[in-house]
């Protein structure tokens, strides 16, 4: 998507002089803000999983569950369940991809992690190899690539639909990988519906113990900043800028090639780490209904320390997602003597910004009997920073819980829309998904807008200055309207699952049903 004028002039503003809202929070969102901002100021240091920091933040959920009654969940007694995991580190120092002549002279080096990025593996990596350009990446079957460098521009071509995108990527790097390519060059798109932020806050691979990290196979991945790419087309007789504009639009794009040379040096550290989700139980108050669960999730990882962007190197995560698990410790407090029928599990994940890590962990080694779960509403992704009147819900279509959010959001004037946006793959790169993986219905929820509209603006801008950036920190302007109204049509609808005679279920036509799932 272009940026429109607006947009753009926002992005130009300094941070500190974007619009703040005249508002003041009422007692009950001040009190969720007063949470957000204990878990996510600059002492919390961003809660990088794996660190002293994040078991700071753990104990600290868990003493705010405790003193609000909840019973411990976790393994031993504890409201702690410890994620084993195992880290791989790119060491920048000693990485760098060199762009080389022909004839062997090094004309320019892109750097990590602000001109490249890649996912590290174990093994360090040496290649150096012939550079040509396969315009979206998908070789034809004539085409020799063996022991060549595949570059590409990372999206797709207009022919492709948005539903179409993940398959299309998907065809890509198989196709590539079977023609045996040396390595991969991936161009990033600079005006994409969620463009990827440079510089990479780092470069890290972590999975869980015991487990093949998803990069050990296959060729190495390394996406290119748009805005880094001259040198690499320097002896092609095509402008960089050229390929940028027609692939932004989804142009037709040829193949050529580079007549140049990338040598890669890739080497990385690596360690075991562990950290803990937390997971606390209120007992439901109806005996027959009581030993279901309605699971209520949100993650209490960040990115700690990182790359610099605007002189901070502290990427606090206040929306991301610490606000929501503050909302979840406050829900807590509230239903203090007040449980609703079927008992509420709050689970409060380790390593989402990982790779779901700790959500996947839990479903595994669940400490609550898996056909007991009735549904998952999870918090992520949510932003109340302009008025809420539309909601975008995950899993809208897949069971009966899109008609219970339909109508507990009508008591609040909020229209509930599906994802029109499926290329993000907002349904899949958060914890509910490891749920829809066991079988458990869920919702999960981004603040909506009408295309073109200024609330449009003001999500794509904070997108661009402050998701997954030092700059989503409690000084971020929120509209405390919308806050406070989401706050409390989650507690609704939390309840109104909690108290249904009847539990969620997954509709027929879901491509996510157990039955469908089995099927594929």
């Amino acid at each position: 998507m272009r940026r429109s004028l607006l947009t753009a002039l926002l992005i130009s503003l300094p941070l500190t002089a974007q619009p703040r809202s005249s508002q003041k929070p009422d007692a009950a969102t001040a009190a969720w803000w007063a949470q957000t901002v204990a878990l996510s100021n600059d002492k919390m240091e961003g809660r990088d999983t794996g660190t002293e920091a994040y078991e700071r933040a753990a104990k600290y959920v868990a003493n705010q569950f405790q003193s609000a009654g909840l019973k411990p969940a976790g393994d031993n007694g504890t409201y702690f369940q410890r994620v084993p995991m195992h880290q791989i580190d790119l060491d920048k120092d000693k990485s760098s991809v060199e762009i080389l002549t022909i004839e062997g002279k090094t004309t320019a080096t892109l750097h990590f992690t602000t001109e490249v990025t890649t996912v590290p593996r174990e093994q360090p990596s040496q290649i150096e190899a012939p550079l040509i350009f396969l315009g979206y990446g998908m070789p034809a079957a004539d085409l020799d690539l063996k022991g060549k460098i595949a570059v590409f521009f990372g999206s797709t071509p207009a022919a492709i639909s948005r539903s179409e995108y993940n398959t299309f990527t998907a065809r890509r790097l198989r196709a590539l990988t079977q023609a045996g390519v040396a390595a991969i060059l991936s161009i990033d798109n600079p005006t994409g519906t969620e463009p990827f932020h440079w510089p990479a806050a780092y470069a890290r691979s972590v999975s869980i113990a015991g487990t093949t990290a998803p990069t050990a196979s296959g060729p190495i991945v390394i996406r290119i900043n748009s805005a880094s790419l001259d040198a690499l087309f320097a002896a092609s007789g095509h402008k960089s800028s050229d390929i940028v504009n027609s692939g932004s639009k989804g142009e037709s794009l040829t193949n050529f090639p580079l007549n140049l040379t990338a040598r890669i040096h890739l080497t990385s550290t690596s360690k075991d780490i562990s950290a803990p989700n937390i997971l606390a139980i209120l007992p439901g108050s109806d005996p027959k209904l009581a030993p279901e669960y309605v699971a209520l999730s949100a993650h209490l990882d960040g990115y700690g320390y990182g790359t610099p962007v605007l002189g901070d190197n502290l990427y606090n995560g206040a929306l991301d997602d610490a606000a929501y698990v503050a909302l979840l410790t406050e829900l807590a407090k509230n239903l203090q003597n007040h449980a609703p029928a079927r008992s509420l599990l709050f689970c409060i994940f380790t390593g989402e910004e990982k790779g779901l890590l700790g959500s996947a962990y839990f479903t595994q080694h669940l400490t609550v009997p898996k056909e007991n779960i009735v549904a998952d509403l999870n918090l992520d992704q949510l932003r109340p920073i302009f008025p809420l009147k539309i909601l975008t819900m995950e899993g809208l279509t897949d069971s009966t819980l899109g008609e219970t959010v339909r109508t507990v959001a009508a008591q609040y004037k909020i229209e509930i829309r599906p994802d029109l946006e499926p290329e993000r793959r907002l349904f899949s790169r958060a914890d509910n998904y490891n749920f829809v993986r066991i079988g458990v219905p869920i919702a999960s929820f981004i603040f909506g807008y009408d295309k073109g509209s200024p609330e449009e603006v003001t999500y794509r801008d904070w997108y661009a200055r402050r998701y997954h950036k030092p700059q989503d920190d409690i000084k971020t302007p929120i509209d405390w309207a919308a806050a406070a109204k989401f706050n409390a049509f989650y507690k609704s609808l939390a309840l109104a699952i909690a108290n249904a005679p009847t539990r969620p279920q997954w509709l027929p036509t879901s491509s996510y049903a157990p039955h469908q799932t089995a099927a594929q």
